[in-house]
């Protein structure tokens, strides 16, 4: 017997769509067909002279053979691989499943995610394919999914982004990308005076011709010169021309879902700045550089790995795009920072100049650096702890240091206070930071 109206209740109770399975783009089994090749290539770096003598003992038919198995055996690997890779969202989650021999699948919650950044290699964007980068929080990896189809990619980053803000599973797919405005675009011109005009380019560079010679003359040994000179021109190529590959176009356009970043020469990039995810914006100022006014905006953001927000810009215009990252913040001029006292060049001679705080009603601002200045600026709202440190040589001449503690497991200290102005800000800033977490915006996306 069955009760009136109940059975009509069950019948009458949506449905849950089935789940979609997808896979990635058919091209990826090629990029992933590389890996056992990759092994070879490792064992036979590791160990050159055992690599030499083997390939010395195989005869030509021998080669042909080991190819044959070779190539059909990566192939075979690579389709595999993707075979067993598939994605899908559901109504709380991004769900990946990966893996040949040992399954692992991946429950990334909708709501953590902080950042979906689509990336383009070279060869990636000759064939028309895109990465997928998740920043999540409480992950110190990103997952991702290479490769999409271009197209595929941007409306699946969109998808997400309007799953994590709040909309509906029906009408996340109505949402699509969010129309972006230009804030700012750095001139291929200006960065590559910047490169040239960074201390650390040339310091790198003046190492990497100095020492080999001087080692050389000291040991006659031809590897150790290499194993020297090999590593110092990697470092001064990655702080010249690499940098002005990975940074070249950079442009930054405002959006509901946070401020977009679009760099790269040869690997396209696009980011996103998560919003209310900003917890230390840092304004660097290398000495060759202020004679024409230029900055560096750095960025710590708490569940992500981006880190610049804008390589080099006239100081107004970088101010511009530093208040639209945290609204309501005006960086404060260089005139209402305030020095340590002069009893602290006994405990840092000459240095103690390049120390300065200012405390506004947004936030806590210091700046340390003689020669290459950096003012750092913590909103009060992002402050997770506030401490004092005074060591015995700082407690004989009456001076502290006041030391912020960020979400992002950074710290920011004002170096060398007044020992009593110090207790005091302490206090003061354990209570503005209390207050700040009270007003916070919601850290939510399209907000």
């Amino acid at each position: 017997m069955t009760t009136p109206g109940v059975d009509d209740a069950v019948h009458e109770r949506p449905q849950k769509p089935p789940l979609t399975e997808r896979r990635l783009h058919p091209v990826t089994p090629l990029r992933r067909a590389w890996a056992p090749v990759a092994v070879l290539i490792g064992w036979a770096v590791h160990d050159p002279d055992q690599t030499q003598r083997q390939l010395a003992r195989l005869t030509t038919t021998t080669l042909l053979i080991a190819l044959a198995v070779l190539v059909p055996a990566a192939a075979l690997y690579g389709f595999l691989t993707w075979w067993f890779t598939h994605f899908a969202v559901t109504e709380s989650e991004l769900r990946i499943c990966t893996g040949l021999v040992f399954r692992r699948t991946a429950h990334i919650r909708l709501e953590r995610i902080q950042a979906v950044d689509v990336t383009q290699p070279l060869l990636a964007r000759v064939a028309g394919v895109a990465k997928l980068k998740l920043d999540v929080v409480g992950a110190d990896k990103k997952d991702e999914l290479a490769f999409l189809g271009e197209r595929e990619a941007r409306a699946l980053r969109a998808e997400l982004l309007a799953r994590a803000a709040g909309f509906a599973p029906e009408t996340a797919h109505e949402v699509g990308e969010a129309p972006a405005r230009q804030l700012l675009r750095t001139p291929p011109r200006d960065l590559a005076l910047s490169l040239v005009l960074t201390g650390a380019t040339w310091g790198t560079l003046a190492a990497a011709l100095v020492v080999p010679p001087l080692l050389w003359l000291a040991t006659h040994s031809v590897w150790s010169v290499l194993a020297t000179a090999l590593p110092l021109l990697g470092a001064a190529g990655a702080s010249s021309v690499g940098r002005f590959v990975s940074e070249y176009d950079w442009t930054v356009g405002e959006s509901p879902d946070g401020l977009r970043i679009d760099h790269g020469l040869l690997d396209r990039t696009h980011e996103t700045v998560p919003p209310g995810r900003v917890q230390t914006v840092r304004i660097v100022e290398p000495l060759l550089w202020r004679r024409r006014g230029w900055v560096r905006v750095e960025l710590d953001v708490a569940g992500s790995s981006n880190s610049v927000l804008v390589p080099v810009a006239p100081r107004e215009v970088a101010e511009a795009v530093v208040a639209r990252v945290l609204p309501g913040v005006t960086v404060p001029p260089l005139s209402a920072l305030s020095r340590p006292p002069r009893r602290a060049a006994r405990c840092m001679p000459l240095w103690w100049r390049g120390h300065g705080l200012v405390v506004t009603d947004a936030v806590f601002a210091a700046r340390h650096g003689l020669l290459r200045r950096s003012l750092a600026l913590v909103p009060h709202a992002k402050v997770q702890s506030v401490r004092l440190t005074q060591g015995p040589w700082e407690r004989l001449w009456r001076v502290a240091d006041v030391r912020v503690d960020t979400g992002a497991n950074k710290t920011v200290a004002a170096r060398l206070r007044d020992a009593q102005e110090a207790a005091e800000l302490l206090r003061a800033q354990a209570e503005r930071s209390r207050t700040g977490r009270e007003g916070a915006r919601p850290d939510r996306w399209m907000v």
